[in-house]
């Protein structure tokens, strides 16, 4: 779409799919868009890398929520089919258990509850009751904690607000995830199988609220998709639709400081909380490459953190003092093998879990160190989706394990060690010595994924949501402190993984729309 002639200017910091969702509706909307990347291409954390004949994802691996994808394609007049190949994934990962016990998790409801009974002798019943529970949960919370700034006094004074606020308790948030799985099943694989995800968003099932069993309706109600090309093909879809749409993107160029004018004023407690009047600074623009870019709205898709810590150079901010005493999400260690051989007990999602879980996330958020008996995750994109991505003969293999964030541990000694003890599960479990197939290998840790993806501390998902009122505490999507300043990613509200920001982006680009438009004058 032209530009509105005097349209506010728009600077992107950062070109994940925060930023790119935002960045495409309001190019969509008419308004000028610069978007900056340090790396070469788009995705931020969902990035690609090739080592020798083997290309990897990077980042996240599992394609959920179709629809929010699909709607951001639909508000440009494009379908998303126009743009990536998706299809919908029977199978969905394939577990193991160290007892010997394996399963693979159908799409399909009945055939699903039927695997568990086969394999754990858990009634069906009990698995279609979970369903339609998170199945509920989703319903009560899609609108109001997804799909609007929780942090805008004109969300509380909707009907939808209102509506959603008087069946909360429905949501069950009184009690933790694992007391929940635990009332609905016998089983102690299914409750470990349930309480996996958790992880989804970087948080302890033994801690955070059960309103987080919303996840698997997601994924088994809506359903799970393998991407052609791998989900590389996401990041690379929307910026072609960027493109198409007029924004202009900069690759290779980092953003050293966001431009203001005036000083913050001093806001209360209240005041963090909810998006009123602002202080008398505002944003005039961003300094990358040493070029100064004038915009009258800056969207960080930088972490919160950093983007106060270093492209401010305010860290007075109450709501970057928030952030340092809140717990940061879990992080990763993630190992790239390059296998020179293939194994047809693997899938595209292969899970290998640990003996005692409770233990596991015990070293995770108590004892801030990998765990000894880890939770393995496999990522083979070759099986599914990306034939090319490793020889005919080989298998590209994304080997992540749970982490915690960076505090300084030696994360040298803590890969090495988590490297043997991934080793020895895998080739116990595979009949296999995997060292000895091991034909390219590189390696990722939380201070690695920080420097890349300006992730506070490595966390992949901000702040963990280890208490009732985390999704609270998430920064809102609109600064107080900054007029024209906007944050989507993954630790702004409503968090990380690939929906959620694409939402996140969205709920920027109303924001932007409502509160600089297109016409200065309406402001």
């Amino acid at each position: 779409m032209a530009h509105t002639e005097h349209a506010p200017r728009v600077a992107v910091i950062g070109a994940g799919l925060g930023g790119l969702s935002a960045a495409i509706r309001l190019a969509h909307a008419g308004y000028p868009v610069d978007v900056f990347e340090k790396q070469s291409g788009p995705g931020g954390k969902a990035f690609s890398e090739q080592i020798g004949a083997y290309r990897f994802d990077t980042g996240p691996s599992l394609f959920t929520l179709r629809p929010v994808f699909a709607q951001l394609f639909e508000e440009t007049g494009r379908s998303i089919d126009d743009y990536v190949t998706l299809t919908p994934l029977e199978q969905i990962c394939r577990y193991f258990w160290r007892d010997g016990a394996r399963m693979e998790s159908s799409a399909d409801p009945d055939r699903f509850a039927d695997q568990f009974h086969r394999t754990f002798g858990e009634d069906p019943a009990h698995l279609r009751s979970f369903l339609a529970y998170s199945e509920q949960i989703h319903r009560v919370t899609s609108n109001l904690f997804l799909e609007r700034s929780l942090h805008e006094w004109n969300t509380i004074f909707t009907g939808e607000f209102w509506r959603s606020v008087m069946q909360l308790h429905k949501i069950d948030a009184l009690r933790t995830m694992d007391r929940a799985n635990r009332a609905f099943f016998k089983s102690a694989h299914m409750r470990q199988f349930f309480n996996r995800y958790a992880t989804y968003n970087g948080s302890d099932p033994y801690q955070t609220p059960a309103t987080l069993n919303i996840i698997p309706h997601v994924e088994y109600g809506i359903g799970a998709w393998s991407v052609a090309g791998g989900i590389y093909a996401i990041p690379h879809a929307l910026e072609r639709l960027a493109r198409d749409v007029g924004v202009r993107l900069h690759y290779g160029v980092a953003v050293d400081e966001i431009l203001t004018t005036g000083r913050p004023g001093l806001r209360g407690r209240i005041g963090s909380l909810f998006a009123g009047p602002q202080g008398r600074a505002r944003v005039r623009g961003v300094r990358a490459g040493g070029v100064d870019y004038p915009a009258e709205i800056v969207i960080s898709n930088a972490d919160v953190t950093p983007t106060y810590e270093r492209l401010l150079g305010d860290t007075r901010a109450p709501l970057y003092k928030r952030y340092q005493r809140l717990e940061p999400s879990s992080s990763g260690l993630v190992f790239y093998w390059g296998v020179r051989k293939r194994f047809p007990e693997l899938g595209l999602h292969n899970i290998f879990f640990s003996d005692d879980y409770r233990a596991e996330f015990n070293d995770i958020f108590q004892q801030h160190r990998c765990p000894e008996d880890p939770t393995i995750y496999l990522n083979i994109t070759a099986k599914d989706g990306a034939p090319d991505d490793a020889p005919a003969d080989g298998e590209n293999w994304f080997v992540l394990v749970n982490a915690p964030a960076d505090t300084g541990q030696d994360w040298e000694s803590e890969a090495k060690r988590v490297r043997e003890a991934v080793l020895r599960r895998l080739s116990r479990e595979l009949d296999t010595e995997i060292e000895t197939v091991l034909e390219e290998e590189a390696q990722m840790t939380p201070p690695d994924i920080a420097a890349k993806t300006d992730s506070h501390r490595g966390s992949l998902y901000g702040i963990a949501s280890n208490t009732r009122g985390a999704a609270f505490l998430r920064h809102p999507n609109r600064s107080r402190r900054y007029r024209g300043l906007y944050f989507a990613g993954g630790s702004a509200h409503p968090g990380g993984g690939m929906p959620l920001v694409v939402l996140g982006g969205r709920i920027v680009a109303d924001l932007v729309r409502r509160h600089d438009p297109l016409d200065r004058e309406a402001r």
